[in-house]
């Protein structure tokens, strides 16, 4: 959960970036008057973590980050589907 979190973060983050070097103009700061506000200072150092966080998950699992790990695996959800087509006199 913590993960997908930080994707929400980091995407939010990049959003802002994309604004900056777009239009000048700075969406965190925008809301909270200016940079160095405290309120922009911690949204700023929240983007950091969670940046870290996903860099640090990506370096553990070799690359791949999982953002949702409450999937079935597609063995199962073949499973499942077979199972629901049968009860229900399908396929």
């Amino acid at each position: 959960m913590i993960t997908f979190i930080s994707f929400l973060i980091v995407l939010f983050g990049s959003i802002n970036w994309l604004s900056i070097g777009m239009l000048q103009y700075d969406i965190i700061a925008g809301f909270f008057g200016t940079q160095s506000s405290m309120f922009s200072r911690i949204i700023y150092i929240l983007f950091g973590f969670a940046a870290i966080w996903l860099i640090v998950s990506a370096i553990r699992q070799k690359g791949k980050i999982n953002i949702v790990k409450d999937r079935l695996p597609l063995k199962k959800l073949e499973e499942n589907e077979e199972k629901l087509s049968n009860n229900f006199g399908q396929k």
